[in-house]
């Protein structure tokens, strides 16, 4: 059975958002072997609970909204984006979920800034002029990103032959953001920045036992073309795939021990 990935819709307010951006997440993960569960984002926390329990993983997508600056403790910039309440509760149920059964989550743009403040970090609510980081129809690739080359991201990317061999790795990414993660939450490090002005790209967990992976970029837009992209959804359908198997084995080892007592 395909490992079944949760993800929950990325925008409660803006419908047409939804139809153009949802797609290409569902896409991304049955192309890489997954089975995308849409959670939809003004479900109950009953509904939202029940759902993600069949899920081995839990994908947070892009959305136009901000998260509420109040969240992390601060006040409110005067260009930040309106909060979506319905898309906030959805990721903390999800995020509750993962975390508690150590489920693999991969947040994109929006998702990382989620995963971070729920996990008590804090966001730069307007980046700084100079630096283009709003890929879109005009202009594929923002700019680019430095990776850590110890981190599991670099792993994921080497092992694609979607990097160089050398201790700087660099790449161009398709980042579309205004806000950006400030200070890493609890249990996140960051492993990607952009070299030119500093602005953190990409973070992952420090847990062993569990896969966390952030990024501000977009490899759902770019998964035809670009083999990072697809190595990055592979490695996270893998570890949900993973997980699911251990979860099966732990499953029959009870059984077998009831069935003898």
């Amino acid at each position: 059975m395909k490992p079944r990935i949760a993800i929950p819709t990325p925008n409660s307010t803006r419908p047409l958002y939804v139809l153009r951006a949802l797609p290409q997440y569902e896409r991304a993960i049955r192309a890489a072997g997954g089975d995308p569960v849409i959670i939809a984002a003004n479900a109950t926390n009953a509904e939202i609970a029940q759902a993600v329990k069949r899920c081995d993983g839990v994908l947070l997508p892009g959305s136009p909204a901000d998260v509420d600056p109040e969240k992390y403790g601060a006040q409110r910039h005067p260009e930040t984006a309106p909060t979506d309440a319905f898309r906030d509760n959805a990721d903390e149920l999800l995020l509750q979920d993962a975390y508690n059964m150590r489920k693999p989550v991969f947040g994109i743009c929006y998702g990382l800034q989620s995963l971070n403040v729920w996990r008590t970090g804090t966001l730069d609510q307007q980046l700084p002029a100079g630096v283009n980081h709003k890929a879109g129809s005009r202009v594929a690739q923002a700019h680019r990103v430095q990776v850590d080359p110890q981190s599991r991201l670099a792993g994921i990317l080497r092992d694609a032959g979607a990097l160089p061999a050398a201790n700087e790795l660099v790449m161009p990414v398709n980042s579309s953001h205004h806000q950006a993660l400030e200070t890493p939450g609890d249990g996140l490090r960051l492993v990607a920045w952009c070299p030119e002005d500093g602005v953190k790209e990409a973070v992952e967990g420090t847990a062993p036992d569990q896969f966390v992976l952030a990024v501000q970029w977009h490899p759902e837009r770019t998964y035809d073309s670009d083999e990072g992209s697809r190595a990055i959804f592979r490695a996270f359908v893998q570890a949900a795939a993973e997980w699911h198997k251990k979860l099966a084995n732990k499953q029959q080892d009870f059984e077998s021990v009831a069935g003898k007592s």
